[in-house]
């Protein structure tokens, strides 16, 4: 709860910046969060923890794009088909719930994250438990 809580005030912050900005702040506090809990067992805390940081990132893209003719358009620039992103980018639910839906998930993938230099809180606890 403390670590989503600092996180929330990084990701608050991050709302006016580039999302490659976002991602290399956030970068060392999860490096350093798994580092400190990496006995720990709990894989499944891990895995929400990590949907819970991509959906949030998801959620401050919805927000930079402002309006609905941009969503489309970027929706449509990430392979989405031309009628299901002007429905998605019309849709009047909020970017929480916009972050989840399918059509964000498909138009900004893990890969897209990883690329960015987001490390996966799961993949990183495995890293550490192969080198001890």
């Amino acid at each position: 709860m403390r670590f989503k809580s600092r996180l929330r005030e990084l990701f608050r912050i991050g709302r006016g910046r580039s999302l490659a900005r976002v991602i290399q702040e956030l970068r060392p506090k999860m490096i350093g969060w798994v580092s400190y809990f990496r006995k720990s067992e709990v894989r499944i805390t891990f895995e929400e923890l990590d949907q819970w940081i991509r959906r949030k990132l998801r959620a401050i893209l919805w927000r930079q794009w402002k309006r609905p003719w941009t969503r489309a358009r970027e929706l449509e620039r990430r392979g989405l088909a031309h009628d299901r992103a002007w429905i998605s980018a019309t849709c009047g639910r909020g970017p929480w719930w916009n972050a989840g839906a399918s059509h964000m998930n498909q138009a900004v993938p893990i890969r897209y994250f990883s690329h960015l230099g987001l490390p996966s809180l799961l993949q990183e606890l495995q890293r550490l438990a192969k080198s001890t």
